[in-house]
């Protein structure tokens, strides 16, 4: 299968330091793989109803914002999830998306969690501190959702900046960058799981 990468946007400001982040390892990528953008602010999800016991679960109309996200979620091979530290884990937009997860899991004949099980999950993050482990609940989430879903995960790719473009003056992270996508993402685990318990 071809690799299709899907960039998830979940900024709430253009061009900010988390997608100049992500489009700088995306630059990495070999020209044979095909990419897809969503901002997350421009194609805005309704507030998410979990309705998985009352009522009839039927697929988003393929022109709606729902509909889009299911589907650009499915063709993908690897999902990144683009989305700054706000609050010491995922954005607002970015945890509605997901929260769009468990509704799609009850989609007829999608097989969501079929389909995306053995896919590569990964995260990228621009944060204020200098301390990495204030993301620690961020790569929490990401991680565990791709545990969940049996996914594999390749971890976050982290660079510090808040004013505009400021990243970019993060030279480890830009390092980081040009290798990120090229490693090795393997099956993730929630941690209290050993390898002889999966």
């Amino acid at each position: 299968m071809t690799r299709r990468f899907l960039f998830v946007l979940g900024s709430a400001r253009r061009d900010g330091n988390t997608e100049l982040l992500a489009r700088k390892a995306a630059e990495q990528l070999p020209g044979d793989v095909e990419q897809q953008w969503i901002s997350l602010a421009e194609h805005r999800l309704p507030d998410f109803e979990d309705l998985r016991h009352d009522s009839d679960h039927v697929r988003p109309a393929p022109d709606s914002t729902t509909g889009l996200l299911l589907d650009a979620t499915l063709a993908a091979t690897d999902i990144v999830i683009a989305s700054p530290l706000y609050w010491y884990s995922v954005s607002g937009l970015t945890k509605r998306y997901l929260d769009y997860w468990s509704g799609w899991l009850r989609t007829p004949d999608v097989d969501f969690k079929a389909t995306l099980a053995g896919r590569t999950l990964w995260g990228v993050t621009a944060l204020a501190h200098e301390e990495a482990e204030v993301a620690d609940p961020l790569i929490g989430t990401l991680n565990h959702s791709a545990a969940y879903m049996g996914m594999r995960f390749g971890g976050v790719l982290l660079g510090n900046g808040s004013a505009p473009g400021q990243v970019l003056r993060d030279t480890a992270a830009l390092a980081r960058a040009k290798t990120f996508f090229a490693q090795e993402a393997p099956l993730a685990r929630f941690p209290y799981e050993t390898p002889a318990t999966v």
